[in-house]
């Protein structure tokens, strides 16, 4: 078993900065004291709690809004089984890979490159950095597209103020990473007020909602697209490299019963965060279902959603959608950030600061403003090539957190491991019927 790397050993990918902080040493000392046996209170959980939560701003980043509208607008609440297979399979995924961090010390990135090849690592590491550029590419475009439909700013104008702000949070850093996991738990309350207030207003079927959670169902190549596009938005592959991140030495374990402990709370931190943010998912379904199937079935951009939404069920919903939108586009932005740090590192034991890595991942979102794509269709398309790129992290997980070599006695147990194998192969077999379909080869079951 490898013991935990040092320079991450406040829980987060910010070593210089995760030495200072009060809030942050407190933080870490009052879990060595439950580790230790000491009690706790009542409110120990949240002592463990801050990496599934960072984790999770992933899975409603704006993208998800992107391929929400489309889902809900055009098949209603046919495709919230999707959702709710996408929100399972990132739990079991997610979980495997916060084991990962707590369990080695190290994180995926780093098992990656130790086990691998120069030439597979290498390549490895530029499908993760294809899939970061993608992800700024939803971020930066969603708080864009925020602030433009709240102050009608040019497009270009709403992703620098974006850029800028989501710079700022990220100095929070150097306090460590409890004030940081603070500020993006605020954001994900934030965007599921919003939601809960949405859901309120929208004159929801509830017992077809209830049918389509349960009922598997494609009916066309394009909502196969918008299918594959949901995964690509939820199980995302820079939350998988992050959350082993944010765990890797948090709480400085030292023995194998700190550590079962640390899994313990990390799997019931995943549950309830990830819980959360499919609700949040489904909620966005069902909302674009109740608000556009009937009627305005056509709505499939996110300024288009907002327009129609207000006359339509009000101010207070389309009020509620902005707020949710630029709470989405600035708190995944950060962790975003956070995540491509992390993945460079991991890959090639480079380091760059953060201003440099915020200017690299985030070009090509201004280049495809630049020359005028249609903003919504490319945070569609960002999320498919985030599901093509899905397999390089889902499959590391299922090979390193399965070997007793790595975990010792946490590796995989049967189920587990099954499960795992079954998600990636839904994943790999998804990304599959896509590309054949791309490709104008006849795809069976496809109506």
């Amino acid at each position: 078993m490898v013991a935990p790397n040092a320079a991450t050993a406040s829980g987060g990918p910010a070593p210089e900065g995760a030495a200072r902080g009060a809030m942050s040493r407190r933080t870490e000392g009052a879990i060595r004291d439950v580790l230790d046996g000491r009690p706790g209170g009542r409110a120990r959980f949240l002592l463990f709690a801050g990496p599934a939560v960072t984790a999770s701003i992933a899975y409603m980043d704006p993208g998800n809004f992107a391929t929400n509208i489309q889902a809900g607008a055009r098949y209603g609440y046919g495709l919230l089984w999707v959702v709710l297979l996408a929100n399972l399979t990132a739990m079991l995924f997610q979980a495997l890979s916060a084991k990962l961090g707590i369990v080695t010390g190290k994180n995926l990135a780093e098992h990656c490159r130790d086990a691998t090849t120069r030439p597979v690592r290498l390549a490895l590491w530029g499908i993760s950095e294809v899939a970061a550029m993608a992800t700024d590419l939803a971020e930066f475009l969603g708080g864009a597209i925020g602030l433009s439909l709240l102050t009608g700013m040019p497009l270009m104008a709403g992703m620098a103020i974006t850029a800028v702000v989501t710079y700022a949070i990220l100095l929070l850093e150097h306090e460590g990473f409890r004030p940081l996991e603070i500020a993006i738990g605020a954001m994900v309350g934030t965007i599921g007020l919003c939601y809960a207030v949405e859901l309120l207003v929208a004159p929801v079927a509830w017992g077809a909602a209830a049918k389509g959670l349960v009922t598997p169902r494609i009916p066309d190549a394009q909502a196969l697209t918008i299918a594959v596009g949901i995964i690509g938005a939820t199980v995302m592959p820079h939350a998988l490299f992050l959350h082993s991140g944010l765990t890797q030495g948090r709480g400085n374990p030292r023995t194998e019963a700190d550590r079962r402990l640390l899994v313990r709370y990390s799997n019931r931190e995943v549950v309830v965060a990830l819980l959360l943010a499919g609700l949040v998912n489904m909620a966005m379904v069902i909302m674009a279902a109740a608000a556009f199937h009937v009627g305005h079935s056509e709505v499939a951009e996110i300024g288009e959603a907002y327009r129609t939404l207000t006359p339509l069920l009000g101010p207070a919903a389309g009020a509620a959608f902005l707020v949710s939108l630029l709470a989405s586009g600035i708190s995944s932005s950060v962790v975003g950030t956070l995540a491509g740090q992390l993945v460079m590192q991991g890959f090639t034991g480079w380091r760059i600061p953060l201003l440099v890595r915020r200017l690299v991942t985030m070009l090509p979102a201004f280049v495809v403003v630049a020359i005028g794509v249609n903003p919504t269709q490319a945070l569609v398309l960002s999320q498919v090539v985030l599901s093509l790129a899905l397999p390089v992290p889902m499959v590391a997980l299922v090979v390193f957190t399965r070997r007793r070599s790595v975990m010792g006695p946490f590796a995989n147990g049967p189920l587990t491991q099954a499960a795992a194998l079954a998600g990636a192969a839904v994943v790999l077999g998804l990304n599959m019927v896509l590309l054949a379909a791309a490709f104008g080869v006849p795809v069976p079951g496809l109506e």
